[in-house]
């Protein structure tokens, strides 16, 4: 009976904290009351695509040729913070946007955040702003909503660059994304592990090469943290992971045409490397790049590298770029 008692006791204090966690989230992060704080935010601008206002953050000139840059999963365009500028820097007009859900992008309750719903709104984001053809850059889901972007919108797409992209659905087998999946456990676990700093340190732990752990700061934690410290954030989160149809982009690689690079760090312990590989045997005009000490994120980890090898393969007008294997990088026939 003490025991029971016990149990109960914990059950309804547990259930208590969801309740009041639940009740007293704000609805929404609104953009006035953040964007002092928010990285390069002179360079935003919003948007709107069928009917959801969107944000995107632009350098370089007009002019120049346009490269899309897409996030992952949880993630915004802050991931693109140092490379973005560089890029500019190198001759381009560089475009990295928050998918719908994300980052400072709207996140409406209506949209179904599956991949072929935000490469649908890519396409027609770049119809929006006036980009009918671009090279595509599309890290970790955002590799994936890149894909396929490439594939059910091929001509929009001159150059794929993928890095560490998810193309199937084994990220669904991870425990989180299980749990997630699961009706109730869900809703009440994700404003938790979302708003924890704590759990955030944890998976960039997970994210980074161990080489690259010095990145792992409280700025950084919290320009991740803050556009989903919401409801609708909560909501685009949860409902993303339990829309997440990849297999087919895998099966499919094969019928992409377009000159592709492909770079993945050989640390990654978040989309296995041999993932690479295969996208590399799939894609008949692909180049394989792997840069050592490197974990999920080469932008970030090794963003002189990454930049250089982008703006290479973008210049060669069939995408080539020259041999490269030393200390930070290897390249696969």
């Amino acid at each position: 009976m003490k025991k029971r008692n016990v149990a109960l006791a914990i059950g309804g204090a547990v259930g208590a904290a969801v309740a009041v966690k639940l009740l007293t989230r704000a609805d929404t992060v609104n953009w006035d009351d953040v964007a002092d704080r928010v990285i390069h935010s002179d360079h935003s601008h919003f948007v709107n695509v069928d009917g959801a206002r969107v944000h995107y953050q632009e350098f370089g000139l007009p002019t120049k040729p346009p490269l899309i840059l897409i996030h992952g999963y949880t993630a915004s365009v802050y991931v693109w913070k140092t490379v973005a500028p560089m890029l500019a820097d190198a001759g381009f007009r560089v475009i990295a946007v928050d998918l719908l859900g994300f980052g400072y992008s709207e996140k409406p309750s209506w949209f179904d955040y599956s991949i072929q719903a935000q490469a649908r709104m890519i396409s027609r984001f770049m119809a929006r702003i006036g980009v009918g053809r671009a090279t595509v850059v599309g890290s970790s889901y955002g590799g994936a909503v890149a894909l396929n972007l490439t594939l059910d919108y091929s001509e929009m797409v001159e150059k794929l660059v993928l890095v560490d992209a998810v193309c199937n659905d084994e990220p669904k087998d991870h425990p989180i994304l299980r749990l997630a999946a699961l009706p109730g456990v869900g809703e009440a676990l994700t404003p938790f592990l979302i708003d924890s700093k704590r759990f955030l340190r944890m998976r960039m732990q997970g994210t980074l090469a161990k080489a690259n752990h010095h990145m792992i700061t409280d700025e950084r934690i919290d320009n991740i943290r803050r556009p989903l410290l919401a409801a609708d954030g909560h909501h685009a989160v949860l409902a993303t992971s339990r829309n997440w149809h990849a297999d087919r982009l895998e099966a499919d690689a094969n019928l992409i045409n377009q000159p592709t690079l492909i770079i993945w760090g050989d640390s990654d312990t978040v989309i296995p490397i041999k993932h690479g590989y295969t996208l590399h045997r799939e894609i008949l005009n692909s180049r394989f790049v792997i840069l050592k000490d490197c974990g999920h994120v080469p932008q970030e980890e090794k963003s002189e590298l990454f930049t250089d090898l982008v703006t290479e393969f973008c210049r060669d007008r069939k995408g080539r770029i020259a041999a490269k294997d030393g200390d930070d990088v290897r390249m696969e026939a």
